[in-house]
């Protein structure tokens, strides 16, 4: 299956200090790879590369958790990174 590039723009209340690297545990755990190349407390944005069914995997998991944050929209985007 051939490797898809997307920025997903994740925005809400992400604050919280295990955002960062619950995300890219996640993106790991699903095989992707991934670059963070915005984060602030109400947004992140993360370029992925990987099969488009992983990365579909990874904006849900991103909308379900982790607990201490709370995600209000992803927007995904074609990425010309990584």
């Amino acid at each position: 299956m051939p490797a898809a590039r997307e920025r997903l723009t994740i925005r809400g209340r992400l604050g919280a200090d295990s955002f960062l690297p619950w995300v890219m545990r996640h993106a790991a755990r699903l095989g992707l790879a991934g670059d963070i190349r915005h984060a602030d407390a109400g947004r992140v944005d993360i370029d992925l590369r990987g099969p488009v069914d992983l990365i579909d995997a990874m904006e849900m998991g991103c909308l379900l958790g982790p607990i201490d944050v709370w995600v209000e929209t992803i927007d995904r985007t074609p990425s010309s990174s990584i």
